[in-house]
């Protein structure tokens, strides 16, 4: 029985451990989370490990004595300050103040450290696409046949020393949901290809087959027989059938998170391991509308050799087949060596499908797609239609082929090559697998008897390819070919033709790009869950681009999801919080806790629970998912304005009491908005009481002043928050924090300045928004293009603003209700990371436009020239440049977390909670597109406009930074980092503490606070994941988990004044032995990235090194 508690108590802690390893670095260190359920007491023991610490600083870094004296300080400090909790605040000649923070703040960030962002001394690379930008004309001249690029000739003798070797790859692109859903593509399309693959493939050994999207062959999988499952092992076991990149989809690389970009590849890759025990090598992404380097790193580190890419600007394709460049080295812009380089093989011509993939000519490599044969559904747009090959025809069919490959084959460096042979769904009927295999075995059988021809062709999967390619030059897998050139970089935004740019789908249907961003806030144990945002992850999914119905499917799915993890979150918040244990019972039909919000539908935004108060006092479990403790405003609704607030212990918190509206002019009636301010344990849950007080000092007051801009309206309003209504606007005002100076126009409630305390120049940020209208012609703006009809107007609503300011001692905010937007922007007066940035939010409708797109736009006086900074995928920054000779749309990027513009004297960051598309149109602005309306197709497949538009809150932080070091030659390098308070900030954003209201019961059970870590991370340190693996069998929990931890690359040139929050850093040491509380670390397995390959051997050592932007991955055994 004893055995039976001892697993139950850990496998709950593993379970809170993964739902709670949620996304976020650090706030603070050197803080015991047992202080709070010691009463206060701060252990010795953590004194003397602080003094141990100092002691190697002392050594380290002798010549900055000012940092060692303020770690000292602050040891002796925290010695004399048990309680970590601050005093209410207090006013100050009229305006709101908070006290020292009892507990001192530092940043202790070893200069060794700082070396990494400085530069590496590593070689440059031989293609740099910054660089490859500047250079290009673009100028889109006509290349005949091949009309986005050259004439191909050869001479016939070139090949006389060296045989062409032609591998021939039948594939099938399945798209999980585009125009159909995921289950009506299965049950009309993919299981019949899948069910003739195994038929068909069994035929011939010659023949060869490749497949990718991991979602569709597991559900294939759960509906066949055993007899074709030891098939299908038969075919991966002798070569014929290759499993390609392995993912749960083939991931869109523009709006996706790495954090799910990484799940999905580990769900797939772990399902291939546990089902057909393969491993994949070879990276295949033929559909992305552009490509991320970030891809590139995650293959490599889950030991993928090679990778394919198609969809790059077609101007780039002409450049690098001209200078035999489509096959390169892909390294990261950081990487200091060549640890990072994975191969990586660029298609040439305009498409994946047939007519673009055997050579420059489409008219001739249509003939060669034997599902067009005359009589059947598809035909040649060329009107040359393909011929059945027989012995009288073969000679001359096959000759033109081969004319076909050997000019491909001259835009290569290696006498190998790939001829992909497929296309969307290719593969559904037996018919098309024998006419494509037939035909073509014939031709191979005549090329290979012809020795004049010197050329060897066949059937191939893609490390078929690989494998001959690096035969040839005499190196093993993975290596670099001699010759060969090393490319750093990414490649957005992608145009097919013309000036079609795909940089609309950056920030089409942003409500599902913010729920999906909610769902991966939320993730961690549930394999459907895992499932579904893996499913998400889908280009043609997290990118909007699906017709409306499936988008409904995607949405329903995401809903389901975010339910049911809310519900493990609070079984385990349950399970944890008790005083007693056994006193745990599970009944679903009462749930002990309630979730902070709820969501009617999958298309409405979440509502939030009001707690109901009484005589008797409620209790509240607050969820913290980031990695480290943190002061936070813990927003609430509540029934009534006499509240006061404690902790566990009985002390009282200091918490802001305002009206809760429900627009510009209405109070909800019997509600308000009570922000406590609470200190959360890392990964834990702190446990406070409200109770019904009537002593008017236990609430902060907030006021509100509205300023109806001449509009005729009435305004509701409550007793218990005062506000002035003035009928006209005001003249410009300014609020103001312990940290911020922020003014703002009176006519339009927008920020305009921004000032940080300690700073005497006022920084210039004004905000607008603007309107994009699409073309008149023939080509319009749609889901994936972004044609607008020249620069953007400014947005003019019928009526002007209502403005509404709030002001109170722990937030003050504006408040502006336009037509189609209402902002919010807000001012945290409190220590740390969310008094150091606005906090800015836009609640977008615009579903009475059309052909139109709403922008916002940050104007300021930093002289950023023409560069500008975006994220890929919140993994890593690429510097760009606003290129004049382009036309607007291809400037815009994607920003899934965050943009920034900077000068030698200060750098302004937009953190954003949700994917969107940015750009810097003029020097000192940032834009970003909040939503797009669009009546029409633009022709790329969809078949429908954008119409299904959402009210959508789009969630910002905007951090304004000095900077102390910056140098133009550093700027000039392709590479840059945030700094440590930027990665805290967009964490912050991204993972909000969850409020989970104990249910109103008779008798209340004792309830104690829980924290997981026993020990502080390393502020550069992010747990990125802490996930079960699957168990052999289904029905039990696995005793292994992966823990997947990321070093995060930073800049120290930021000055950091005032931070309010604890951080150091160790050179990328750390200790996981004495991680998680009251749990052994029984073995720690370095692995590869989606651990299917150990890296070493299993060490009893649980001290790791990690280097800056690495990932890295560990199977563990916690006891």
């Amino acid at each position: 029985m004893k055995l039976k508690k001892q697993v139950t108590v850990c496998g709950a802690a593993i379970f809170c451990v993964a739902v709670f390893s949620l996304y976020l670095m650090l706030d603070r260190v050197q803080h015991d989370p047992a202080r709070h359920q010691s009463g206060g007491n701060f252990p010795r023991s953590q004194i003397s490990v602080l003094q141990n610490r100092i002691e190697q600083l002392e050594q380290l870094l002798e010549e900055n004595h000012e940092i060692i004296s303020h770690i000292k300080d602050s040891v002796l400090e925290l010695t004399a300050h048990a309680d970590g909790q601050p005093a209410p605040p207090r006013r100050d000649n009229g305006s709101w103040t908070l006290p020292p923070e009892s507990r001192p703040s530092f940043l202790a960030v070893s200069p060794q450290d700082c070396q990494f962002a400085l530069g590496a001394k590593g070689e440059s690379p031989d293609l740099q696409m910054l660089a490859v930008y500047s250079l290009l004309p673009f100028d889109n001249q006509d290349g005949g046949v091949w009309k986005q690029g050259f004439d191909i000739t050869y001479e016939p003798s070139e090949w006389d020393a060296e045989p062409l070797q032609v591998f021939v790859v039948p594939h099938s692109h399945n798209d999980p949901g585009w125009i159909k859903t995921f289950d009506k593509y299965y049950y009309d399309q993919t299981q019949h290809i899948l069910n003739s693959m195994v038929l068909k493939m069994q035929e011939d050994p010659r023949r060869r087959f490749i497949w990718s999207e991991i979602s569709f062959f597991s559900k294939w999988w759960d509906n066949i027989s055993a007899q074709k499952r030891a098939a299908v092992r038969r075919l991966v076991g002798n070569g014929q059938l290759e499993m390609v990149t392995g993912g749960w989809v083939m991931p869109d690389e523009a709006n996706s998170h790495y954090f799910a970009m990484i799940d999905q590849l580990i769900e797939g890759h772990q399902w291939l391991e546990k089902n057909i025990g393969v491993t994949p090598r070879s990276g295949w992404a033929v559909d992305p509308f552009g490509y991320s380097s970030t891809m590139p790193y995650l293959l490599k580190r889950s030991n993928l050799t090679g990778m394919v890419i198609q969809r790059v600007h077609y101007a780039i394709k002409k450049h690098f087949a001209a200078s035999q460049n489509l096959e390169f080295m892909w390294r990261q812009t950081w990487d200091p060596d060549s640890s990072t380089d994975i191969f990586c093989h660029m298609m040439p011509f305009y498409s994946y499908d047939v007519p673009h993939t055997c050579g420059p000519d489409p008219k001739i490599c249509c003939q060669f797609d034997f599902k067009r044969l005359p009589g059947g559904r598809i035909n040649c747009p060329w009107k040359v239609p393909p011929r059945a090959i027989t012995e009288a025809n073969v000679a001359e069919r096959a000759q033109l082929l081969l004319d076909q490959y050997r000019k491909k084959s001259k835009l290569y460096r290696s006498k190998v090559l790939l001829v992909p042979l497929g296309d969307d769904f290719r593969y559904d009927k037996p018919q098309e697998w024998d006419a494509q295999f037939l035909n073509y075995q014939r031709i191979f059988d005549f090329l290979n008897a012809q020795p004049q021809l010197h050329v060897q062709a066949q059937f191939g999967t893609l490390s078929d390819y690989f494998d001959a390619l690096y035969k040839k030059a005499g190196i093993v897998p993975g290596m670099r070919p001699p010759g060969f050139p090393v490319l750093s970089g990414d490649f957005f935004s992608y145009a097919d033709r013309e000036d079609h740019y795909w940089t609309g789908y950056y920030t089409s249907r942003p409500f599902y790009k913010s729920l999906d961003r909610v769902l991966e806030a939320h993730l961690r144990l549930l394999s459907s869950a895992r499932r579904n945002l893996g499913l998400f992850q889908h280009h043609d999914a997290i990118t909007g681009t699906a017709k409306e119905a499936v988008v409904v499917d995607y949405g329903v799915r995401l809903l389901h999801s975010l339910t049911n993890l809310k519900r493990v979150i609070i079984n385990a918040a349950h399970y944890l919080v008790l005083g007693d244990k056994d006193t745990y019972r599970y009944d679903p039909a009462t749930l002990f806790l309630s979730a902070d919000d709820t969501r009617l539908n999958q298309d409405s935004l979440p509502e939030r629970t009001v707690v109901k108060l009484d005589a008797s006092p409620r209790f509240l479990v607050v969820f913290n998912p980031l990695e480290q403790e943190r002061l936070s405003l813990v927003p609430l609704l509540v029934n009534s304005p006499h509240v006061r607030v404690l902790s566990e212990n009985g002390q009282p918190l200091p918490a802001q009491l305002s009206a809760h509206w429900s627009s510009a002019t209405d109070a909800v009636p019997d509600t308000y908005q009570l922000s406590i301010l609470a200190r959360l344990p890392a990964l834990g849950l702190r446990v406070l009481q409200l109770q019904k007080s009537f002593d008017g000092h236990s609430t902060l007051q907030s006021s509100v002043r509205l300023y109806l801009h001449g509009r005729d309206v009435t305004v509701r309003q409550q007793e218990a928050v005062p506000v002035q209504v003035f009928p006209a606007a005001p003249d410009d005002f300014c609020l103001e924090s312990q940290h911020l100076r922020s003014c703002f126009s009176g006519s339009s409630g927008l920020l305009q300045s921004l000032r940080c305390a300690g700073e005497e120049r006022e920084q210039r940020v004004s905000t607008e928004f603007f309107i994009y209208g699409t073309r008149t012609s023939k080509d319009k703006s749609g889901a994936y293009l972004f044609l607008p009809d020249g620069e953007a107007k400014p947005y003019t609503p019928k009526d002007p603003p209502i403005v509404r300011v709030t002001e109170g001692p722990l937030f003050s905010e504006v408040s502006s209700y336009y037509q189609h937007v209402q902002t919010v922007v807000r001012l945290y007066n409190v220590p740390g990371v969310e008094g150091l940035s606005l906090d800015v939010s836009c609640l977008v409708d615009i579903r009475d436009h059309v052909n139109k797109e709403l922008a916002m736009r940050f104007s300021t006086n930093i002289e950023s020239d023409d560069t500008f900074f975006t994220d890929l995928n919140g993994f890593q920054i690429q510097p760009r440049r606003y290129q004049q000779k382009l036309p607007l749309q291809a400037n815009f990027y994607p920003m899934p977390a965050m943009a920034y513009i900077q000068d030698t004297q200060s750098r302004l960051t937009l953190h954003t909670a949700q994917a969107l598309g940015v750009s810097s149109l003029g020097s000192g602005q940032l834009e970003v597109i909040l939503d797009r309306r669009l009546m029409q197709d633009d022709n790329r497949g969809l078949g429908q406009g954008l119409k299904d538009n959402k009210r959508t809150c789009n969630r910002f932080r905007l951090l304004l930074e000095r900077r102390s070091s910056a140098s133009k030659v550093q700027d000039g390098r392709p590479v840059s980092f945030p700094s440590l308070l930027s990665h805290l900030t967009s964490m912050h954003l991204n993972a909000e503490a969850l409020v989970l209201p104990v249910a109103q019961q008779p008798a209340l059970p004792a309830l104690r606070s829980f924290a997981p870590l026993s020990t502080t991370l390393p502020c550069d340190f992010h747990i990125l994941n802490l996930r079960t693996l699957q168990a052999e069998d289904d029905s039990l929990p696995s005793a292994e988990a992966a823990l997947i931890l990321h070093r995060k690359g930073f800049d120290c040139s930021l000055e950091a004044k005032n931070l309010g929050f604890n951080c150091t850093t160790s050179q990328g040491q750390l200790a996981l032995g004495s991680l998680f509380q009251g749990l052994e670390l029984n073995s720690l397995q370095p692995t590869s990235l989606t651990l299917m390959y150990p890296l070493g051997t299993a060490s009893n050592s649980t001290n790791i090194q990690l280097n800056p932007m690495e990932i890295a991955t560990f199977r563990i055994r916690l006891g």
